[in-house]
């Protein structure tokens, strides 16, 4: 191999580990998994996985329609489009054959998909009453407690709250302000503040269940538990109010927030300052839950 081909092959393989950076660490081995899926598919029917074609691509969408949402089409196609740009081979993902299967299966099990619920500011209250009743250990009802309420009312995703370092945090007469160093929606690592203002009454204040929290916690993690055993905290106390523990789950008290606050007549603009939403669109699906009862076309005839 002489010296311009060595060259050549370093850059091919840094270039490759640039595509990797681009992304989150998550967010590739999700793209992994979606294709080794699309790769058992080809290897069972003797059909080419890596580069493949869109017939083929149209034939696993045809195949996975039967089991799984449309959503989930859209993302195997995004992932396998990507992973084929990783190796270096072009995909044609706009081919009238993935285009118009894609909208015949669209019409045919359509796109609504029932999401978990929000937990709403009332059912946070309850989960509270919950903890502080709790009779067991002391420390985990401090931190759960706190993971809650901050969790909530700073429309927190489960990786960003367990991601949180003690020198995140920073007390202030208003209340507390922490930095968010990387999120799903900050792929490039910028940061961002969210800030948490005091509540007028201390049992559901997030600013002060966290600071009695910290107080008590020797650990440099604010909260060292893993995202999946923040889910299981909340299916936990949702049991233990008497709601429905299976319709919740970690992004519950996400989308708790945004729909609470919506409510309660939070712009767009504000709501998406707190969440660190990129785009719009999620967030005015949590102000359209909002108003299914507070813009009721029936409301003037309830009031009779």
């Amino acid at each position: 191999m002489n010296d311009l081909t060595s060259e050549i092959k370093k850059l091919e393989i840094e270039t490759l580990d640039n595509l990797k950076m681009s992304k989150a660490k998550n967010t590739v081995r999700a793209y992994k998994s979606d294709f080794n899926d699309f790769a058992l598919f080809c290897n069972k029917h003797g059909m080419e996985s890596l580069p493949t074609n869109p017939k083929i691509l149209s034939l696993y969408f045809t195949h996975l329609s039967k089991k799984s949402r449309y959503s989930t089409l859209k993302r195997r196609l995004a992932s396998i489009k990507v992973m084929h740009k990783y190796k270096g081979h072009y995909l044609d993902t706009k081919h009238p054959i993935i285009v118009e299967n894609l909208l015949g299966i669209k019409r045919q099990i359509g796109i609504y998909q029932k999401a978990k619920k929000p937990l709403l500011f009332n059912e946070i209250k309850q989960i509270i009453k919950q903890i502080d009743d709790f009779k067991g250990n002391g420390f985990k009802k401090l931190r759960d407690k706190a993971l809650i309420l901050v969790g909530f009312a700073g429309g927190f995703r489960r990786s960003e709250l367990v991601a949180i370092l003690k020198d995140d945090v920073e007390f202030v007469n208003e209340g507390v302000k922490i930095f968010v160093k990387k999120s799903k929606s900050d792929q490039s690592g910028e940061g961002m503040v969210k800030a948490i203002p005091s509540f007028k009454f201390k049992e559901y204040c997030p600013v002060e269940s966290l600071r009695i929290w910290m107080y008590e916690n020797r650990n440099d993690l604010v909260f060292p538990i893993s995202d999946k055993n923040v889910a299981l905290i909340i299916k936990k106390y949702t049991q233990k109010a008497g709601l429905d523990h299976n319709k919740y789950s970690g992004h519950s008290l996400r989308s708790g927030f945004a729909t609470s606050t919506a409510e309660s007549g939070a712009s767009e603009r504000n709501i998406m300052a707190m969440t660190g939403h990129k785009s719009v669109d999620m967030v005015r699906r949590y102000i359209k839950e909002a108003d299914l009862f507070k813009n009721n076309a029936l409301n003037k005839i309830t009031d009779q």
